[in-house]
């Protein structure tokens, strides 16, 4: 039965990397919009999740696809499926 046990639906957002400090790991702002159910507006919400950045690709500023996995370490439950876009700095190491 394990063998044909289906995988759930993972969850994908693409985000923007705002910090790439930490080895193996970078902070992704994934920004959400929507409209107010009520008042009509349209809010603009932020969160970051940290992912898993195995080979080190992603820098600052960089448009990246992360997908959901299992807990890696206690603020780690994203990795990075890839880069989208590079950003425009080109002084990165």
């Amino acid at each position: 039965m394990a063998a044909t046990a289906k995988r759930g639906v993972r969850k994908v957002r693409t985000g923007v990397v705002t910090s790439d400090k930490m080895d193996k790991t970078v902070v992704v702002a994934v920004t959400d919009r929507f409209r107010h159910p009520i008042y009509g507006k349209t809010v603009t919400r932020t969160k970051k999740f940290h992912a898993h950045d195995e080979k080190n690709e992603a820098h600052v500023g960089d448009k990246v696809r992360i997908v959901e996995t299992r807990p890696i370490s206690r603020l780690k439950h994203w990795r990075l499926l890839e880069v989208v876009t590079k950003s425009a700095r080109g002084d990165q190491v």
